[in-house]
C-alpha cells in the first residue's frame, strides 16, 4: 500500500493570531490519537475573510476555529448553523459535513463543562452575575440559561450593548436574564452563587488589569470564573484566591471548547488530559 503524506488540515482564522495557543493542545491531541492532522494559525484581516473561507473550502479543511474579529462576520460564509450558534449569533468552530460548512459555538459549552467538571458546581437553580456583553458573554449566557440558572444578571459598561444582548437572550431562550449598567466599581452581592468575568480584562499583555469589582461581600461558596486564559492566574483569580473563594480559570473553558471541537472534527474521543497539560505548559513557559 503506498504511503499517504497528506495531512488533514484544521486551524484558526483571526487577526491577530500570533499568540493564540489553541494549536498547541490540538497538535498534542492529534499526536496522542495517532492522527496525521495539522492545526494552522492563519492571520486573516477582516477584508480578507471572504477569500479565506473560499480557501477553507478549496483546501478541503476539516474545520476551523474563528477568533476576533471573525466570529460574527463568518456567518455569511456558512451553509448552516447549530441551534446554539443561532441563539448566540456567533460562531467559534466550523465543522465540515461533506461539502457543507456547519457553524457551531463551543465557547459556552466549554465554559459549562468546566463549571460542572473542574469546579464541581451544578448551575441549575443558581444565581449568576456576569460582566461583559461580547461574543464570549453571549455564548456563556446562552449555555447558563439552557442549563437552568434561576437568575442571570449581565453587567456591562455599554448600556446599549448590554441591553441588546439581554433582549436577544430573552427572545431566543425565554430565560430569566436582566441587565444592569456597570459604573465605577461593581459590588458583588452576598446572594450570588457564580460570578463570571466574560470580558478580556486581564488578558495578555495587559496582565495587571483587573475588572473593577468588589468581592468583599461575596459569600464564601461563590464560584469566581474568569474567561481569560492567558495568563491562567489573572488578577481576578488571585484576588478571589486571597479571599479563599473557589475559582475556575480560563484554561478550563479553552481546553473544553477545544476537546469538543476535536471530537466534532475527527470523530475520535479527545485526550483531555494531554490537551490540558500541553496548554498549561505553553502558557506557563
Amino acid at each position: 500500500m503506498p504511503a499517504n503524506y497528506r495531512a488533514e488540515l484544521v486551524g484558526v482564522l483571526g487577526y491577530p493570531v500570533d499568540e493564540n495557543p489553541t494549536g498547541v493542545m490540538q497538535e498534542a491531541a492529534f499526536a496522542a490519537a495517532g492522527l496525521n492532522w495539522r492545526y494552522l494559525n492563519i492571520e486573516v484581516k477582516p477584508e480578507q475573510l471572504s477569500e479565506a473561507m473560499r480557501g477553507v473550502r478549496a483546501f478541503g479543511m476539516k474545520g476551523i476555529n474563528l477568533t476576533i474579529p471573525h466570529k460574527v462576520a463568518v456567518l455569511d460564509y456558512l451553509d448552516e448553523l447549530s441551534p446554539e450558534a443561532k441563539i448566540i449569533g456567533a460562531v467559534n468552530t466550523v465543522r465540515r459535513d461533506g461539502e457543507r460548512l456547519i457553524g457551531e459555538n463551543t465557547d459556552g459549552k466549554g465554559f459549562l463543562r468546566g463549571v460542572r467538571v473542574d469546579a464541581g458546581v451544578d448551575p441549575r437553580g443558581k444565581k449568576v452575575t456576569m460582566i461583559g456583553a461580547g461574543g464570549a458573554a453571549r455564548a456563556i449566557a446562552t449555555e447558563l440559561i439552557l442549563a437552568g440558572v434561576s437568575d442571570l444578571l449581565v453587567v456591562n459598561r455599554s448600556p446599549a450593548r448590554g441591553e441588546k444582548m439581554v433582549a436577544d437572550m430573552k427572545t431566543n431562550t425565554g430565560g430569566n436574564i436582566r441587565f444592569e449598567a456597570w459604573r465605577d466599581t461593581y459590588r458583588i452581592g452576598n446572594d450570588v452563587d457564580i460570578f463570571v468575568n466574560a470580558t478580556s480584562i486581564g488578558l495578555y499583555p495587559d496582565v495587571t488589569a483587573m475588572p473593577a469589582v468588589d468581592l468583599s461581600a461575596a459569600k464564601p461558596t461563590m464560584l469566581v470564573c474568569d474567561a481569560v486564559f492567558n495568563p491562567p492566574e489573572t488578577p481576578l483569580i488571585k484576588a478571589a484566591k486571597a479571599r479563599k473563594l473557589p475559582v475556575l480559570d480560563g484554561l478550563s473553558m479553552l481546553v473544553y471548547q477545544g476537546t469538543i471541537g476535536f471530537e466534532m472534527w475527527t470523530g475520535h474521543p479527545a485526550p483531555e488530559q494531554v490537551m490540558k497539560d500541553a496548554l498549561r505548559r505553553a502558557l506557563l513557559a
